[in-house]
């Protein structure tokens, strides 16, 4: 017996020592990978010859599974050998799941994997990996939440919301039964956002309800509970922007800034939270900055105050290029699309078109990078484009990019901003289009059945059948929809659609000799216009005032109109010269292959799934207006 336990005792210690070596040489081999990995510059060939030296020593399971997913991990992130990354990521999910307790790598791995197959367009590989992962880790609460973010943000990518919103439901659910209300938030919020892109506001006006109280009643990592604040508060601001509501989501936006204040000043708290399943960030605190900076231009656009619009726009950009020298994610780069399409607009209302332009070609060149940029943008850049052809007077241009950009939208808030510019061409153009104008008009009628919600777009649709009706001398008809729209328009503060709607009424009551009354709408609609500023509504004001003043003998006030007229002039012409001397000019005729095709007759898409913010989040007036001169 006592031979026998020196024999047991001498094997134990043998198999010991050799464990003991052959960890020395994987740890020995693991210091130089992640040496060589983490040198400046990294040296990604000599890191990989290291964990591939892993192998030739026939490690055991653990070590073979988890080298794999290193060596897996590094060429897919540093490399473009995705082959390879591929075949290494297999091996080691493969391998794992034959091992007990070993979630860290068999989810890893599971989760690598799945993103390759999704980068390489193998969808139909990504899903039933990640259906199964999610399957057997649901006794490991962080991977299976992220796993069930993974997948429905896959969903989500290939516009299936309603398979996105159930999964975000189930892990709503899990978050609740594991005991965090942290993560049961971010699972609803995230559902919430979804259910605002399908326009199902029957279910989330009770669900950003029932996440309003989660948010304020939970207790935990200031920064964290700030964040979700941001989420909800994000949520509701661009709820109210998308139906056209300005004045109304001013409380909202004021919390949304203040919130955001805070957590700039908090410190990041080290201390893991307790819960597995609470190890989430909904985003960087220096994305959430750009990103209130960026719903504060969308609102600054919408109500017209363009000044605003510009000095944020300026502010996100920087903070955007700082933060695209040290992180590539995606998002940034969509962040900086959505805040070009907005300053172009304020560029193209203020008077500088040549900026204008160039910004423009800038968003083309950032969507020529990505596939995803351009399959989510390609109708809104057709749509800046018509609005700069417009601009500039480029009618025939202007009418191919939205008629174009029509054909690649499927988003119904930016296919009627989109008709309605489209018919405020087809005015212009007099009796070329009068039947297709006519069939325009009706799509858009504010009357009855108008195609959506917003408040900002059904009030630019009564102004269009205003400016319709003016072109035709049908003037009464012309007053009572210009009326309808100041109505609309100042019941929500927008600016630009008041000025324009000024204007107008100013124009028609002095071709009706009523020039008291005239002078009484024009003289708001220039200080207004003043202050947007808007300079195409300026131009057109002193027009009239000066017209005004001579037929009225006011000699000395007509002169200083005219001198306003004539500066104004001055300075469109000279960037009209200078827009159209760039080699960016030629963008004019630029035309994308369609993603998808609406018919001909222009019909609104029936369901509205927007893949992105952009212009249908600031609705601009039509950019068009008689010429009084």
């Amino acid at each position: 017996m006592a031979a026998q336990a020196a024999a047991a005792a001498q094997a134990a210690a043998a198999q010991a020592a050799q464990a003991e070596a052959a960890e020395s040489w994987y740890l020995a081999l693991l210091g130089f990978a992640e040496h060589f990995r983490t040198s400046s510059p990294p040296k990604i060939r000599l890191c990989v010859h290291c964990l591939q030296a892993v192998f030739p020593f026939k490690p055991p399971q653990r070590i073979e599974a988890r080298t794999h997913l290193q060596l897996g991990s590094v060429l897919y992130h540093h490399t473009k050998n995705s082959e390879q990354a591929r075949s290494h990521l297999e091996k080691a999910w493969l391998i794992s799941q034959q091992i007990q307790q070993f979630e860290d790598v068999k989810f890893e791995a599971a989760s690598l994997l799945s993103e390759l197959y999704c980068q390489e367009n193998s969808v139909d590989a990504a899903k039933p990996l990640l259906r199964k992962a999610i399957q057997i880790s649901q006794q490991t609460p962080y991977w299976h939440c992220r796993l069930l973010f993974q997948l429905a943000q896959l969903h989500t990518l290939e516009k299936d919301l309603v398979s996105a919103c159930d999964l975000l439901g189930v892990g709503a659910e899990y978050a609740r039964v594991v005991g965090s209300e942290y993560t049961r938030a971010l699972f609803l919020l995230s559902k919430g956002m979804l259910l605002l892109m399908e326009r199902k506001l029957q279910e989330v006006h009770p669900l950003l309800t029932l996440c309003g109280q989660i948010v304020e009643n939970w207790q935990g990592n200031p920064i964290q509970k700030e964040s979700l604040r941001v989420f909800f508060l994000v949520l509701q601001v661009t709820h109210y922007l998308d139906a056209g509501q300005v004045k109304s989501v001013k409380p909202c936006l004021k919390q949304l800034q203040q919130c955001i204040q805070t957590i700039s000043t908090l410190h990041d708290d080290e201390i893991l939270p307790s819960n597995p399943a609470d190890l989430f960030h909904w985003l960087p605190k220096e994305h959430m900055c750009v990103l209130v900076y960026l719903v504060t231009v969308m609102h600054s656009m919408q109500a017209g105050y363009l000044e605003k619009a510009q000095k944020y726009t300026d502010k996100a950009l920087m903070q955007l290029e700082k933060l695209k020298m040290l992180d590539c994610s995606p998002i940034l780069s969509s962040f900086q699309v959505i805040l070009l399409e907005h300053i172009i607009m304020c560029r193209l209302v203020t008077g500088h078109k040549a900026t204008a332009l160039q910004e423009i070609s800038q968003v083309c060149q950032l969507c020529q990078q990505s596939p995803r940029l351009f399959s989510n943008h390609a109708a809104q850049l057709h749509t800046l484009l018509g609005l700069y052809c417009v601009s500039v007077n480029c009618m025939d241009n202007a009418e191919a990019q939205f008629t174009t950009a029509l054909r690649l939208t499927n988003h119904q808030e930016l296919w009627a901003f989109i008709v309605t510019n489209l018919a405020s061409v087809y005015i212009r153009e007099g009796n070329r289009h009068q039947e297709v104008l006519y069939s325009l008009l009706e799509r858009i009628n504010p009357d009855h059945s108008f195609p959506v919600s917003s408040h900002c777009l059904r009030a630019a649709a009564f102004y269009v059948r205003g400016l319709f009706s003016f072109f035709q001398g049908r003037y009464n008809e012309a007053k009572r929809f210009l009326r309808e729209t100041l109505k609309m328009s100042n019941a929500e503060d927008l600016n630009r659609l008041t000025a324009c709607s000024l204007v107008l009424l100013g124009h028609i009551f002095y071709v009706l000799g009523n020039h008291r009354e005239s002078n009484n709408m024009v003289v708001p609609a220039m200080q207004l216009a003043s202050k947007i500023p808007d300079m195409s509504v300026q131009l057109w004001s002193s027009a009239l005032l000066r017209d005004l003043n001579k037929a009225c003998g006011n000699a000395m006030d007509a002169h200083e109109a005219a001198q306003m007229h004539q500066n104004f002039s001055q300075q469109l012409l000279q960037d009209h010269i200078e827009a159209c001397s760039l080699p960016e000019h030629n963008l004019i005729t630029l035309k994308m292959d369609p993603i998808q095709a609406w018919p001909a007759s222009c019909e609104a898409p029936e369901g509205s799934r927007p893949a992105s913010w952009g212009l249908c989040g600031a609705q601009c007036v039509p950019y068009f207006h008689p010429d009084s001169t």
